[in-house]
Order: C-alpha cells, then sequence, then structure tokens
C-alpha cells in the first residue's frame, strides 16, 4: 500500500527533481535529521556521535548522499547545517527510487536511527519521513475506527430493525462486504499501486452500502411479511422491489465512482477500482448472502423482538394500503415522515425557497476555498514527525530547499551561453511574485543584476544550467502554482528546454490536470445519475430533479467544510488537527464522486415508492406522501448509520481522512433530511403533472407507464 500517486512520474517537476539530481547533486531532502545535543555540536562528544550517525547512513544502499554538518564542519555552507543555539546538527539525506521505495527505505531509517544515539537525540523530518508516518497513522486510524464501527452499527442496527436477529443479518453482511474489500483491495495491489488512503475510504464505503442494501432488502421483505405475503412472495417482492433499488444504486455508485478514473492522479484511480470493487462486492452479499439468510431464519426473524407490535402495525397498515384494505383515505394513517411531506407539499413556494436559500448559504464558503497539496500538517499536532518540522523550522528558519523554485535547462553549456543565461535571469525576476532569482551569472531582482557571481555557492554542470528563484510569501502559499504558471511562460533562450521544480510547480503539476479532466469526470457522473434515474422512473423531470438535489447537498457540505477545516471555525470540536488555511485539492473530486452515489442511493429509494404509489393512486401530493412515509425511516437510519460509522473513523489523526468523513457524513445527512424531507415534496408539487412526462422514446410499454 502507498502514500504516494499525487504527481505523475512524468510531470514537470518530477523531471526537474532527476535533472537537478543528476547534473547538480542537488534536491530537496527526503529525509531530515534532526541530532540535537546537550552541549554545542563542535564539542568532542557529539561531534564523534555525529560523525558516526553521518557513517551510519550512509553506507546504508538505500542512501544516494547524505550532507551532514559533521561531514565538513569548516567548509563554506555547514554554519547553515547547525542550529541557531549551536546544540543542533543536520542531516540531509537523499533517497534512492521513487515515490513508493523512498518511504520504504525512509522507514528503515528511522527505525534505527530516531532515538537516543550517544550523546545525540535524533528526530527526523521531511517528505518521506511524512509518508511513513501518516500510513502509520492511517493503520492505526483505520484499525479504531472497525473496532468502534461494528458495535455501533449493531446496537443502531436493533434500534432499527427492533429485532435481534433482523439487526444481525446486516452485520453478516457488513462482515462480508468489508473482508471481501479487503481481500479485494490486497489483490489489487498485486496488479497496480493501492493507496493507503483507498484502504480506508473504501472501508468506510463497504459499510455503508451494505447497511443501505441490507437495509431495503430487510425492510422490504418483513412489511411483506407482515402484510400477510408467504415467504416466496414475500421475497419475489423484495427482489423485484428493493432488488432492483439495490441493483441500480449499486450501478449509481460505481458509475459514479468510475469518474475518478478520468483523472491522471494514481491516488484518485486507486480510490475507483478499490470502490468500484467494494460496490460489486456489497451489492452481490446483499442480493445473495442475504436473501439466503432471510430463507434460513425466516420463522425466527422476530426473535428478541422490540416493540414489535408497533412495527408490525407500522407493516401492516402499509400491505393493507398497497392491496386496497384499512382506512378509506390514503392519507389517514401516514406516519410523521408523511407529515412532513404534506406540510412541504401545501406550501411549496415558501419551502423551496427556505430550503434552497440555506443550502446556497451553507455552500457560499466553498467559493473562498484554496487548495494546496497534502504534506505534513495532515498529521495530528503531537506527531514527532511534526514536532521535529516545529523544531527544524524553529532553529533554523525558512530552508531554503523547502522554499525555492528550481529551473534547470538541460543540454545548456552556461558558460558559452552567458548572456542568454543572463537575459533569462532578467525575465524570470521580473515576474509578478518573484523575490530573486540566483544563476551563475549572479543575482536578479525586478529585471536587474544585483550581485556578482559567486562561484562556491552556486553549482556548474557542464552540460546544463541552474537557477534558483525566491518567491514573495510564504513558501506553501497556493498562490505558487500560479507564479509556477507564470515562471513556466516565460520564453526560454533558444534551442533550450526549461523544467520547473519546487512547491509551487508541483501543486501546478496536480491541479492543472484535475482542471483539465474535471470536464470529464462531472460528465461522467450526470451521465450516470440521469441513466440509472431514467430506468428506474422514464421519467427526465425526476432524473434532473435529483440531479439538482444532489448537487445542492454536496455543494454545501463543500461550504461547511470550508468554513470548519480551512478557516477553522468549530475546529476543536472534531479532535486536533492543525488549521492550515488550505483545503487539500483532492478532496472535493473524491467527496463529490463518493456522496453522490450515495445521495443517488437515497432517491432512488424513494422514487421507487413514490412511482408504487403514484401508479396505486394516481395522486402526486399522496404518492410523494406515502412514498416518503414509507421509505424515508429506513434512508434516513441509513445516513445516520453512515454518519455514525464515519464519525468513528473521523476520530482519526489524519486530517484529510478526517475532512472526507466529516464532509461525507454531512453530505448524506443533509440529504436524507432535509433534502428529501422537505425539498422533494416541495419541488414535486410544484413540478405536477410534468414529473410524469414520459417521452415516447422511452416508452417500453404502455401499462407500465399508466
Amino acid at each position: 500500500m502507498s502514500t504516494a500517486g499525487f504527481l505523475s512520474p512524468t510531470a514537470e517537476s518530477v523531471r526537474a527533481d532527476r535533472a537537478a539530481e543528476a547534473h547538480f547533486r542537488l534536491g530537496a531532502p527526503d529525509l531530515v535529521l534532526l541530532a540535537r545535543a546537550r552541549q554545542p555540536v563542535d564539542r568532542a562528544g557529539p561531534a564523534a556521535a555525529g560523525r558516526e550517525l553521518t557513517r551510519r547512513v550512509a553506507a546504508d544502499p538505500a542512501v544516494v548522499r547524505v550532507r551532514s554538518y559533521w561531514a565538513a564542519p569548516a567548509s563554506a555552507g555547514a554554519t547553515a547545517l547547525r542550529s541557531k543555539d549551536g546544540r543542533t546538527g543536520l542531516l540531509l539525506v537523499r533517497l534512492r527510487g521513487g515515490s513508493d521505495e523512498k518511504p520504504r527505505a525512509a522507514e528503515r531509517l528511522m527505525d534505527h536511527e530516531v532515538g537516543r544515539h550517544g550523546g545525540l537525540e535524533v528526530s527526523a523530518t521531511g517528505e518521506a519521513a511524512a509518508r511513513v508516518e501518516m500510513a502509520r497513522q492511517v493503520d492505526r486510524d483505520r484499525a479504531r475506527g472497525e473496532l468502534l464501527a461494528f458495535p455501533v452499527v449493531a446496537v443502531l442496527l436493533l434500534v432499527v430493525f427492533r429485532s435481534v436477529i433482523a439487526a444481525l443479518l446486516p452485520v453478516v453482511v457488513i462482515a462480508v462486504a468489508v473482508l471481501a474489500t479487503l481481500a479485494a483491495m490486497r489483490v489489487l495491489s498485486a496488479f497496480t499501486e493501492v493507496s493507503v488512503y483507498a484502504v480506508t475510504v473504501n472501508t468506510g464505503l463497504g459499510f455503508a452500502l451494505a447497511v443501505d442494501y441490507s437495509l431495503f432488502m430487510v425492510s422490504r421483505f418483513r412489511e411483506e411479511r407482515a402484510g400477510g405475503a408467504g415467504r416466496d412472495e414475500a421475497l419475489c417482492t423484495t427482489w423485484a422491489t428493493a432488488g432492483k433499488v439495490v441493483v441500480l444504486s449499486a450501478a449509481s455508485v460505481a458509475l459514479s465512482l468510475s469518474a475518478l478514473l478520468a483523472f491522471p492522479h494514481r491516488v484518485l484511480q486507486s480510490i475507483a477500482w478499490g470502490g468500484i470493487t467494494v460496490v460489486v462486492l456489497a451489492a452481490t452479499a446483499a442480493l445473495t448472502v442475504l436473501p439466503a439468510l432471510l430463507c434460513a431464519v425466516e420463522r425466527r426473524l422476530e426473535f428478541g423482538a422490540v416493540f414489535a407490535s408497533y412495527r408490525r402495525g407500522r407493516g401492516i397498515r402499509r400491505g393493507e394500503a398497497r392491496r386496497g384494505g384499512g382506512t378509506g383515505s390514503p392519507l389517514a394513517d401516514l406516519g410523521g415522515w408523511g407529515r412532513v411531506a404534506l406540510w412541504a407539499a401545501h406550501r411549496p413556494v415558501p419551502v423551496a425557497l427556505a430550503v434552497s436559500t440555506g443550502l446556497v448559504l451553507l455552500a457560499a464558503p466553498f467559493t473562498q476555498v484554496r487548495f494546496d497539496l497534502q504534506d505534513a500538517r495532515a498529521l495530528p499536532p503531537a506527531s514527532a514527525v511534526v514536532q521535529a518540522q516545529h523544531r527544524l523550522e524553529d532553529e533554523f528558519g525558512t530552508v531554503a530547499w523547502s522554499s525555492a523554485m528550481t529551473v534547470v535547462l538541460p543540454r545548456f553549456a552556461a558558460d558559452e551561453r552567458a548572456g542568454e543565461l543572463d537575459g533569462y535571469a532578467r525575465r524570470l525576476s521580473r515576474v509578478s511574485g518573484v523575490r530573486t532569482v540566483q544563476a551563475a551569472t549572479g543575482r536578479y531582482a525586478a529585471g536587474q543584476r544585483t550581485d556578482a557571481p559567486v562561484p562556491a555557492r552556486h553549482p556548474t554542470a557542464p552540460d546544463a544550467a541552474w537557477l534558483s528563484v525566491t518567491a514573495q510569501g510564504e513558501p506553501l502559499d497556493p498562490a505558487q502554482a500560479g507564479l509556477a504558471d507564470r515562471l513556466r511562460a516565460v520564453p526560454p533562450p533558444a534551442q533550450s528546454t526549461v523544467l520547473l521544480g519546487g512547491p509551487g510547480a508541483r501543486l501546478s503539476d496536480v491541479q492543472q490536470p484535475l482542471l483539465e479532466r474535471l470536464p470529464w469526470a462531472l460528465g461522467i457522473v450526470t451521465a450516470a445519475g440521469l441513466l440509472v434515474v431514467l430506468l428506474l422512473t422514464r421519467r427526465p423531470v425526476l432524473a434532473v430533479k435529483a440531479l439538482v438535489m444532489n448537487v445542492l447537498s454536496l455543494s454545501a457540505s463543500f461550504g461547511a467544510l470550508v468554513f470548519v477545516f480551512q478557516e477553522g471555525h468549530g475546529a476543536g470540536l472534531l479532535g486536533q488537527f492543525t488549521v492550515t488555511g488550505t483545503t487539500d485539492i483532492t478532496v472535493p473530486v473524491v467527496l463529490f464522486c463518493i456522496t453522490f452515489g450515495l445521495s443517488m442511493d437515497y432517491e432512488l429509494l424513494l422514487l421507487s415508492r413514490i412511482l408504487e404509489e403514484h401508479r396505486r393512486t394516481g395522486s402526486t401530493t399522496v404518492a410523494v406522501a406515502r412514498g416518503l412515509d414509507a421509505s424515508a425511516h429506513l434512508f434516513t437510519w441509513a445516513a445516520l448509520i453512515f454518519a455514525a460509522v464515519l464519525a468513528t473513523t473521523a476520530t482519526a489523526g489524519l486530517a484529510t481522512v478526517k475532512v472526507v468523513c466529516v464532509g461525507a457524513a454531512l453530505a448524506v445527512l443533509l440529504d436524507a433530511t432535509v433534502v428529501r424531507g422537505l425539498l422533494v415534496p416541495a419541488v414535486m408539487r410544484l413540478a405536477g403533472r410534468a414529473n410524469w412526462w414520459c417521452p415516447r422514446i422511452l416508452t417500453r410499454d404502455q401499462e407500465r407507464n399508466q
């Protein structure tokens, strides 16, 4: 399992780092070791321990290069590797391999070297160290989340079904789906890179879908049995109604997740493949394992019943209503959700305006989103890697390798083309947002050369040139991506290739493919949503309405995430995490594809019951009220259980996982309550007969459309 996958190996920033290493033996260190002594590091004891530490690290076969204070303490630039108080020395370690191999090498070095060695206390930070700690944190969070989720789900299912046996059936399906998911992810990892985040996200998705599908199937079976149907008849009806919803829902979620395959980022693709596998497994378990269990325990289904008379009374009333029995009025025996639907349908304009306005206001903070890439700040503040990073910043200040952008010109003879290099450096220094440019020909600012070249401080190569660009503002400011784009637009010297690397360039290399492929992904998700609703209803107005409802609830959750996680309002209620003022650029994409499918899950269940009631009564208002009354308790409980599962996962120490869990929980809760309970009845009442319009091209047989 990998923590990498955000950057393509062919991205320009990655190629720039490789070129800087190949030509100049430069580049940001993968691993930074801080060796702290109780006395100045130049004293005999700490110096000997530092030299021995350097020797051990350099001897590791995965280490390309070590730049250590103790290797040449008297050399030029060595003071940059000693802290302000003189008690900490740095080892900057460059590792072999790619984004998968480097964290493995870093983990081995950290296991061996972090801790006390002689008179030195060694700690680790850097990109590779952060990835190691993220992988460990994900494993800890997933184990704790699964341990907490199962009992929470079991208790909530007992409340829903009011029967021990009935509540245990979904637990069996959940166990089958989750275990099969983990096994499938392990198999997938043998053929393609699977992100550790994919495992966490898809395990939670497996829980959610297994709960949803089990609730739909078991509840419909019990309702049919309570209404007087025999076992076989009840099972056939369950398959024809709830089973159809499960199949269409699985198709909707799988197609929504497939939109992630439109992006070239491996982390998104691994989430997509894992998620599609989860959907297939959860639906298969619900459609095969669950009916078999229902047949096996049918006579004991009400064992351990709690409030059985209440549940059975509701089931009998629904069964009688479908068979034409019961009270004279189709609205006489409505439950709470049915009455809510009637209330909204009787005042559709104010309800629709109020709910839509509220959702738009919740979404408003998303207009201020500032995208960035995940880094060590996603770890808990108490993490050893984060603490080491803070010490690095406090004791050494802003370090050049983490802030400057690098420009490499391969196959460029700097000595022979000094004039062209000078002109290029001047052009770069004029770019808005650039403070200084350092080149072999000198230092530049605002188009002017401010200092003569210092050969001892600037690396050279016979067949390449290297420039360092220092930006204005903070090194990790998301605006650096825009600066990278502006730097890339500067005309290079004639017949030369330019490679730009550094933090801003990396963010740009992740952001640009996302923006370029986003229309394709949105098109896939939109087409998937419209297709499954049309397959169920054959009504275009209902399909468009479902799409708009989903977008509203998702937009509201995105705005809330920016308000809480980016801006930090109420952050203390969600555990310890670092408020960075930015949002991980991949989070909205993943959230949209996952929660859109889940929201469509609830929409399909609701529409299937509304269609049944409309065919029986012919009234839109009655159909919506009775359809919501029959299904709302299912998808609201499904949403609550899903949110409870995510709440256990939201205790995660990794901020990215916390954001995804809170965002998904908020989206499904809004969708299952406010949107389905109030907005859908109001909008369908306003649409009136247009809801049921069916163009001839979608008609299969006249009887079904009546």
